[in-house]
């Protein structure tokens, strides 16, 4: 039943025209502002709202009046708003920051400023350094809705952003947030990072690198963002051992006392820009190449970093998938990483297959653990993918020759060091107990011939992996049994499917069904990249 209003404020006689009492209405708009009002609510009447309105609302939050901004729904069922209140989803009620009931006023919105620029973009026409920095901003103060952000991605996507609009695009989204400068907290050297551009499942040498690098006592700030496409990100995969929702000032004190941390950025306010516009290219499926180069740059400069490893994976089900496309996309970080002042060492890597074992955030994470403990039955590419990345961020170090970085590496992971490193990122960050278990249902998919596995869909096994349910699901993905260049028998099993829900268990075996992500061959003409260690192997 819905909960009766306060006669001052239901009163059309001693009600302002704009003045409703706030409800909080439990509804998950992610990342967007929406309002909702009764249709017969005077305002509505008085004001002519309709529905996808932007709006703009204020209420005294006893600090002083608090403002935002948000997209209106028109709503006619009473329990969900009355007329004489004013309903807020989640997004929008911890925005205000005012109590359940309090009085609010509501009012037409003025168009956000760089509406025009954005108009222009969807043109075709080529934006300015003012024309993104305005519109980075507006979307930074939630100033535009899904559909003007959706617009945005879009149009950068269909007309693709220059070398120059790539770097405006990154120092607007920069300034957009907050910066750390550890020269000022903590009197550091080269502040360094590692980030892969993704499409890879499995590659979690991220949570490697990190206590690797660390135990050698460099800074390493890890911030994440949680998947866009893919079944598990970094911060989805750590968040099964630790927390990583680190406000700001306890990020910078855990990497000031461990040199290192492996956070999502969304809750440090670091790019906050970027979080927002993933919000749309996630349900979308696009991450075109400038918005990539900006949202990993931006954050990495945000955090401080002042040296950077960048992994892209390259193979025919990678997001690069010829060696000029590769090309390419490296110049074009290298350029705006050289204009903002980042030393950047770009790495080309095999993308044929994913890394390691596991797909989805417990069997990741599973994987990450067996290596650091120096498990027989850690994944052996994993480890070794791992070794080469942190050896190439250590050779940051001036006191570290050229070359040495790898057998720095692997005698710090050997010696327990990179265990004890991350175990006290770990405690820092907020341990996790009891820790998410593999969910319980599976099935195996099984070949329907004999021969050696020959080829690998990254794309399908990720495809697979999300209907089961990861990484919304923790405990859900993919257990690989075979890899790349694996002998198979008829029935012999390729993978294992784990879900938490039947129905997430049934979508992934219809998927499976359909194609189950592998390829088989008699091993008579085998391709020529298996019969010879690829070449990216060594990087």
């Amino acid at each position: 039943m819905p909960r009766p209003c306060e006669a001052d404020l239901c009163d059309s006689d001693t009600m302002t025209a704009a003045q409703l009492q706030i409800r909080r209405v439990g509804i998950d708009t992610w990342r967007e502002n929406v309002a909702y009002l009764h249709r017969d609510c005077p305002v509505v009447r008085a004001a002519g709202f309709q529905a996808l309105s932007k709006v703009e609302i204020h209420a005294d939050n006893g600090n002083g009046r608090q403002g935002i901004l948000a997209v209106l729904n028109v709503v006619d069922d009473e329990r969900i708003v009355r007329s004489c209140e004013l309903g807020l989803s989640e997004e929008a009620f911890a925005r205000l920051g005012v109590a359940d009931g309090h009085a609010a006023t509501i009012e037409h919105a003025e168009p956000a400023g760089s509406i025009a620029a954005l108009h222009r973009k969807i043109a075709g026409e080529r934006l300015s350094r003012e024309d993104l920095s305005a519109i980075i901003r507006d979307i930074a103060q939630a100033r535009y809705s899904k559909i003007e952000l959706a617009a945005f991605v879009v149009a950068t996507h269909q007309y693709e952003l220059d070398r120059d609009e790539v770097l405006h695009l990154t120092e607007a989204m920069i300034a957009a947030g907050r910066h750390v400068d550890w020269h000022q907290k903590v009197g550091a050297g080269p502040v360094v990072d590692k980030h892969c551009i993704g499409g890879i499942p499995g590659n979690r040498t991220s949570m490697l690198v990190v206590p690797i690098v660390a135990a050698h006592g460099m800074l390493c700030p890890k911030t994440s963002s949680r998947a866009i496409t893919s079944p598990a990100g970094t911060a989805d995969t750590m968040e099964v051992l630790a927390e990583v929702a680190l406000p700001f000032d306890r990020l910078v004190e855990i990497v000031r006392a461990n040199h290192g941390c492996l956070a999502w950025g969304g809750t440090a306010d670091l790019s906050p820009a970027d979080d927002i516009l993933i919000s749309v290219e996630r349900p979308l499926s696009i991450d075109s190449p400038g918005q990539m180069v900006a949202s990993i740059l931006s954050k990495k400069i945000a955090a401080g970093s002042t040296h950077l490893v960048l992994d892209i994976p390259l193979g025919p089900t990678a997001k690069v998938r010829t060696m000029p496309e590769a090309q390419r996309l490296k110049k074009l970080f290298e350029y705006v990483a050289k204009h903002l002042r980042l030393q950047l060492d770009v790495v080309i890597t095999d993308g044929r297959q994913p890394i390691g074992r596991g797909i989805g955030p417990v069997l990741e994470a599973r994987d990450v653990m067996q290596v650091l403990e120096n498990h027989p039955d850690g994944p052996s590419d994993l480890r070794q993918k791992a070794l080469r990345l942190a050896g190439r961020m250590i050779e940051f170090d001036p006191d570290v020759r050229g070359g040495d970085g790898y057998g720095i590496a692997r005698d710090i992971l050997e010696s327990g060091r990179a265990l004890a490193s991350m175990n006290a990122i770990i405690d820092a960050q907020g341990r996790r107990s009891p820790q998410p278990s593999i969910a319980p249902l599976s099935f195996e998919v099984l070949a329907s011939e004999a021969g050696i596995v020959i080829g690998m869909d990254n794309l399908r096994l990720s495809r697979i992996a999300r209907l089961a349910g990861a990484p919304q699901v923790p405990g859900a993905g993919l257990d690989l049994l075979k890899k790349l260049g694996d002998a198979v028998q008829v029935g012999e099993p390729l993978y294992r499917v784990h879900a938490a829900f039947e129905a997430d268990l049934q979508f992934a075996r219809k998927q499976a069904d359909k194609h189950t992500g592998y390829s088989v061959a008699d091993g008579v003409h085998l391709p020529a990249q298996l019969l010879a260690e690829s070449s990216l192997h060594s990087f």
